[in-house]
Order: C-alpha cells, then sequence, then structure tokens
C-alpha cells in the first residue's frame, strides 16, 4: 500500500499589468532552473497571469500536468485579486514567494517591487480567510525561492496526506486512559476521516484469516527482518495473520480516501483473546508509512501519519516514560555531552518501534503484561534500544474542549545502554525539564508523543501554523521564560 503522497508542484509566476511580464518570466525560469538542480517534481506554468482569466488558464494548465501543490511567484508587484485567487481554486496546499531586486545597476526598468506586493498580497489572503504558507521570509533570488520552494515540499505532503487520510480505530480506549481523549470534531476540520470499530469486529476479522494462504510468506519475511533476532519464532503465524488482517481491512476500508493510519487495542482483553501482543505488527506497518498506534491514541497516530509524511520515513510513537537514573546520567552523559541532568529522559513503547529504527531487535514478551498474565500470552513485542541520532519529539492534540494544540522540539537519542526492556532510547532535548512543567504539564498533554528520526522542527512548525494551530509549545532556552515560570526560581 502507498501511503504517503506524493508531491508534483507546479510554478506559477504572476505579474502586475504596468509592470513588464518580462520580469515575472524571466525570474520564474531561474527559479526553476535553480529548483530542477535539487529536485525533479516541477511543473513550470507557461502562463503568466495578469488577470482573474489568466488565473482561469494557469488553474487548469497545471491541473492538466497533475499538480497537487501549488507555488505562487510574485516576479513583480503582483496583482493581488488574481494572485490571490489562485490560492481560492487551487485544490491542494499554496505557497506564496517573491522576487528580491537584483542589482543596483537595474532599478529603472528592471525594479519589480515585489516586496510591497506581498503586503498586499497577505491583506487579500486576510480578507478572503484563506490559509497559504509564506515562508518566514518569503522575498529572495531565484536560488533562495527555490529553497523555499524545496522546504515546502514536505509540509505540502502532509498537507495533503491529511486532506485524503482515514484513521481506523478498533475498542475504546483502555480504562484510565482519557489523557488519549480524541473529540472527533477537530479531525473534521483538518480534513481527516475516522472509522471507528469494535474490538469484536477485529476479532471476528481476524479470526477468518485462519488458514490465509499468505500467512507463509509474511512468517519468511518477518523472519528475515528479525534474523538472529527471532526468539519466539511460534509466535510469527499469528502475527502474520494479524497483519494480514489489518492490511485487508485497511484496503477494504479506505473507501473515497488514498491514505489510512490505525489506532489499536493492545490490552487488557487483547492478550487473552487474541494470545499474543501486535507490537511487533504495528512496527512492521509503521515502517511501510503505515503507522499503527497503541491504546486506540488517535491523535497519536494522527502526529505519527504527520511525521511520516514529513520525514518520508518510518516514525514511532512512544511513552515519555521514565527518568534517566542519576547514577546513568552520571556515569554515561554527565561531561561527555552538553545536556544537564533534566534534559535527559527515557522514551519507551512496549516494542512498536520499527527494526530499522533499532540499534539490535528480538522478539520478547511484554515484560509489564507478563507480571498479571501467562507469559506466551504475552509474546510480540519487538524490543532494542532506539539507533543513537538526532530526533524530533512533537505532538498534534484537539483538547477536551475541541481546541487544537501542539508541541514540537529537536533533541538526540544518545549512544548510551539503556539496560532495561521495550523498544527504548535514553533521550535529550536542550531544557527538557522546563519543557516538560511549563508545555507537556502545564497544557495536559498526554504521555504519548511521536517520534520523527532527524530534525523536522521547521518543518513541523510551519505546518502546525499552516494547519490553524494557534497553539505551539516549543523548548524555550533558557533566556526566554515560559509564561507560567516563577521569574524567582
Amino acid at each position: 500500500m502507498n501511503n504517503i503522497p506524493q508531491v508534483k508542484l507546479g510554478l506559477i509566476a504572476v505579474s502586475r499589468d504596468c509592470f513588464p511580464m518580462t520580469l515575472s518570466e524571466g525570474r520564474r525560469k531561474a527559479i526553476a532552473d535553480c529548483y530542477r538542480q535539487k529536485a525533479d517534481d516541477l511543473y513550470e506554468c507557461p502562463v503568466c497571469v495578469e488577470n482573474e482569466t489568466d488565473m482561469q488558464k494557469a488553474l487548469a494548465d497545471v491541473n492538466a500536468a497533475g499538480c497537487n501543490a501549488l507555488c505562487v511567484f510574485l516576479g513583480n508587484f503582483g496583482p493581488e485579486t488574481s494572485e490571490t485567487l489562485l490560492a481560492k481554486y487551487f485544490d491542494g496546499p499554496v505557497m506564496y514567494c517573491a522576487a528580491a531586486e537584483e542589482s543596483e545597476n537595474d532599478l529603472l526598468d528592471g525594479r519589480g517591487d515585489a516586496y510591497c506586493g506581498v503586503l498586499n498580497l497577505s491583506y487579500n489572503l486576510g480578507l478572503r480567510e484563506i490559509r497559504a504558507y509564506l515562508p518566514p521570509y518569503p522575498v529572495g533570488s531565484a536560488q533562495e525561492c527555490a529553497d523555499m520552494m524545496l522546504e515546502f515540499v514536505p509540509i505540502a505532503r502532509a498537507v495533503i496526506g491529511l486532506k485524503n487520510l482515514k484513521i481506523i480505530s478498533f475498542g475504546p480506549r483502555p480504562q484510565d486512559f482519557l489523557a488519549c481523549n480524541a473529540p472527533i470534531k477537530r479531525l473534521y476540520d483538518l480534513g481527516v476521516e475516522i472509522e471507528e470499530n469494535s474490538e469484536l469486529d477485529l476479532f471476528a476479522a481476524f479470526n477468518e484469516h485462519a488458514g490465509d494462504a499468505r500467512i507463509a510468506e509474511v512468517v519468511a519475511d518477518m523472519e528475515k527482518e528479525l534474523g538472529a533476532g527471532n526468539k519466539k519464532p511460534e509466535i510469527l503465524p499469528k502475527l502474520a495473520q494479524y497483519e494480514l488482517t489489518l492490511l485487508d481491512w485497511a484496503q477494504a476500508h479506505k473507501g473515497s480516501r488514498q491514505y489510512v493510519a490505525i489506532a489499536g487495542k493492545c490490552w487488557p482483553a487483547f492478550q487473552t483473546q487474541f494470545q499474543f501482543v501486535p507490537c511487533y505488527v504495528n512496527s512492521r506497518l509503521a515502517a511501510r508509512g503505515i503507522p499503527v498506534s497503541c491504546e486506540v491514541d488517535i491523535y497519536g497516530v494522527l502526529s505519527e501519519y504527520i511525521g511520516a509524511c514529513i520525514s518520508n520515513d518510518a516514525v514511532t510513537l512512544l511513552d515519555i516514560n521514565n527518568s534517566v537514573p542519576r547514577d546513568m546520567y552520571d556515569k554515561e552523559i554527565a561531561g561527555k555531552t552538553p545536556y544537564a541532568f533534566t534534559d535527559t529522559f527515557m522514551g519507551f513503547h512496549c516494542g512498536n518501534t520499527p527494526s530499522c529504527k533499532l540499534a539490535a531487535c528480538e522478539m520478547k514478551f511484554q515484560k509489564i503484561m507478563a507480571r498479571t498474565l501467562p507469559k506466551e500470552f504475552t509474546n510480540g513485542t519487538l524490543e532494542g534500544d532506539i539507533a543513537p541520532g538526532e530526533i524530533t519529539f512533537f505532538r498534534l492534540q484537539s483538547t477536551a474542549d475541541s481546541k487544537l494544540r501542539a508541541y514540537v522540539a529537536e533533541g538526540e537519542v544518545l549512544p548510551v545502554a539503556t539496560r532495561s526492556f521495550g523498544g527504548i532510547g535514553v533521550f535529550a532535548i536542550p531544557e527538557m525539564g522546563r519543557f516538560y512543567r511549563h508545555v507537556l504539564i502545564e497544557k495536559n498533554f498526554p504521555h504519548h508523543g511521536a517520534v520523527a528520526f532527524g530534525h523536522y522542527g521547521r518543518a513541523m512548525f510551519e505546518l502546525f501554523k499552516l494547519l490553524g494551530v494557534a497553539d505551539i509549545g516549543t523548548n524555550q532556552p533558557k533566556s526566554v521564560p515560559y509564561p507560567t515560570e516563577n521569574p524567582f526560581a
């Protein structure tokens, strides 16, 4: 299942009729040339837009070319009406950028005044209540504008994905997991569809897959992936049966949507009825761009899907779980890294992190569940330390009163052996202690956080703004206090 959008970006230049059109046309070509040196997903529209008739022609052209995202370029001052109508009528994410002046020797007929034109553009977008992406500094040279467009592509990929996403959930949240509340209204506002099912529906579908002829092939693929870590070979046929159940359900139920994500139930009745835990299957689907959250965390899997679109890579969902023991910090981290003790914590889940993001992995049983259940009912976790490297920790959440909030923080997984169980890593985020207290706790975020493997904070922050999220928490440096932080501390 191809579950992540492919972006085809269209480039349309606009021109104010009292300025030379050749300014916009020549500058558009220069941008396209710079862009194509790094990527080949650009379509350069030959129609330069001066008026509404041109706007209609340009839209017809980019639609015929299969564009699903758009950059509108102000090569000169630009016509505020027709350039904003491009965003109104185009069915996809739209960004704007504008030309900087090129030389002190060409400020007569070669001056375009696009710096001024962006102000009129932004005012007209506001009048029409149109959400479009404007880069942090939207005026630049051909190379700078091309770079802005390249930065827009992952943001556009996420917007397209959300507009075509269905989240499929199974069962209510476990008891005492009210933190993973999921007001549906804001999903609809984001363009996301949701299909909620019972655990019994899932169990029935699983049983119908008993003896499926494809099970042996999936087991062989699991054996290849696990290698020497295949410590529970007896459970693989059931896990393969479950994987096929989820994939077939997603294919049959995605309906009008192109992409799916799954919020699954994994306890308390799952183990006793299915007689395994689903963690390893969740990890395998996440590696294929189909995130599956634990504990019916609907906004958790929404966040995971956003991360997959932004990073174009596998993601995971972890508990912001436990503090790093002081002796481990003193021995392994202090003096070897710039991180204070309160910058560190452990991110953990039972075994849902893809094998490609673990330093090494083994199939095991779920230790916490095995304290109260027969061990053989808890087989199916993929365990190992998360591989060291850069990460972005983030989440998009609707609060109980249906307001969207988000947080984004960049950090890293440290090369420190965890000496623990599950899919787990020692994480470090600058000023994590203050971020934990004044964003995560203060704003009532749940214990689950999505993890993208790399630094994607800039794109993530811009995406959340574009989606209309007014409250985006970040880890502030020491010099910037949080509104609720005690100045006398």
